[in-house]
């Protein structure tokens, strides 16, 4: 028996990394799963963008463990084209009981040097992307009827200042206040809403550039000194793998997790005490 078994999960950002990590995760504990990305190009975005195939074989693991899948390609700016996807999987599975919004983009220099593009891809992507995706499936999820529970994915960069990332940031301290609203909003349908803060994660997205590209574009020696400080963490071995954060998801989506709401869970290896 798994702990979701009957439950239904919708995960933006699945194509790899994170949300492939959830959607394989809550998949084992019984989850059947409707799994969005773009799995493209993101003008202004991250320089390493999903692909159609990364998503694919995204679908392959989760049937691989005997649980159904819907997939989407869309992008989470997109509300009409997030709402059918949405529309899509309940429809198949007559259900939606877990949300996580994982879908994120990075784009980075200094606050005053970034372009408006870099700025906006980071705040539409990061921010309005969440609230859009809530949007599309918080009105199923209370028609349901079954309660249920939403993770948003923000950062360490979520509760403390990340040089060369103020859109990234901003955005990240935005859905806490995102999530803390909607928290009070839905707990009469006994909706559950949090975020969590990794910090270092072995994917694509959280690959550290290398020091020497920096210093080329520009970035000085205290810059990188800098970036060091606030990444630090307590534990000694602070690198996390997705399966890790997918661990937490677990806990928040399930039974054990239904008393907490409104919480910012730091999951950055005592990131926060350094």
């Amino acid at each position: 028996m798994g702990r979701l078994d009957g439950r239904v999960a919708f995960i933006t950002g699945a194509a790899r990394g994170q949300g492939r990590a959830h959607c394989v995760r809550l998949a084992e504990e019984g989850a059947d799963i409707i799994a969005l990305d773009i799995a493209g190009p993101l003008p202004g975005g991250h320089p390493r963008p999903a692909t159609p195939e990364q998503l694919e074989e995204t679908r392959h693991l989760v049937e691989r463990t005997g649980r159904r899948i819907v997939v989407g390609r869309a992008d989470v700016r997109d509300y009409p084209a997030v709402q059918k996807v949405v529309d899509e999987g309940v429809a198949r599975f007559g259900r939606l009981d877990v949300v996580v919004a994982n879908a994120g983009t990075m784009s980075g220099g200094r606050m005053w040097e970034l372009t408006e593009e870099q700025w906006n891809i980071c705040i539409d992507v990061n921010l309005n992307g969440v609230w859009k995706t809530v949007k599309a499936s918080v009105p199923h999820m209370i028609s349901c009827g079954n309660g249920g529970s939403i993770i948003i994915t923000s950062s360490a960069a979520g509760y403390r200042g990340y040089p060369q990332s103020g859109g990234y940031g901003a955005a990240k301290h935005g859905v806490v206040g995102l999530c803390r609203t909607l928290a009070v909003e839905v707990a009469r349908h006994n909706i559950r809403v949090n975020t969590i803060h990794p910090n270092g994660v072995r994917t694509d997205m959280g690959r550290a550039p290398d020091p020497e590209r920096l210093r080329a574009s520009g970035v000085d020696d205290h810059e990188i000194w800098l970036f060091n400080q606030v990444t630090a963490t307590a534990l000694p071995d602070g690198m996390q793998e997705p399966e890790d954060v997918a661990d937490t998801v677990v806990y928040l989506a399930g039974d054990e997790g239904r008393f907490i709401t409104g919480a910012a869970l730091q999951i950055g290896a005592g990131n926060q005490l350094m």
